[in-house]
């Protein structure tokens, strides 16, 4: 069995406490409004160019978002005490863009992307290491920046 709080599971993945959950919603609020205001700026290429920012901003250096860099959290990947990359945001973040695809249909793809976001919310809210659908399927853990000795 895992320890609580620092340790090793069986499975030899690091066990590490999650970020605060005010500050994962912050810095997810930050990217949306970057996501929105480039929609707005550039509308014939803005969906386009919000869904790769919202698909691989985890990958920038660090493993931060620009909300994540303002806010002081990292996207890491435990196994291997490294930074994601973007191959990991891409994985980790299929499930927002799913969302925001869906949100650009009027009324029930706005309520269909509030249902999946909102799911995802409950996830981060409830996993005892903070992990959404999207961090399992990468096998990322968001952190507060600075907490691990990470490789890059």
């Amino acid at each position: 069995m895992a320890e609580e709080g620092w340790g090793v599971s069986p499975l030899g993945e690091g066990v590490y406490p999650k970020a605060h959950v005010l500050n994962r919603f912050l810095s997810k609020f930050v990217d949306l409004l970057i996501v929105a205001a480039v929609g707005m700026v550039a509308p014939p290429v803005g969906l386009l160019t919000g869904l790769a920012y919202v698909l691989i901003a985890d990958g920038f250096s660090g493993g931060q978002s620009l909300g994540k860099r303002l806010i002081g959290l990292q996207t890491v990947v435990p196994r291997t005490q490294a930074v994601a990359g973007f191959k990991e945001s891409i994985i980790r973040n299929l499930p927002l863009a799913a969302a925001y695809l869906v949100f650009a249909v009027p009324y029930l793809g706005w309520a269909v992307a509030t249902a999946m976001a909102g799911f995802e919310a409950l996830l981060i809210i409830g996993n005892d290491r903070g992990l959404r659908l999207g961090d399992e399927i990468a096998h990322t853990q968001v952190l507060d920046a600075g907490r691990l000795d990470l490789r890059d």
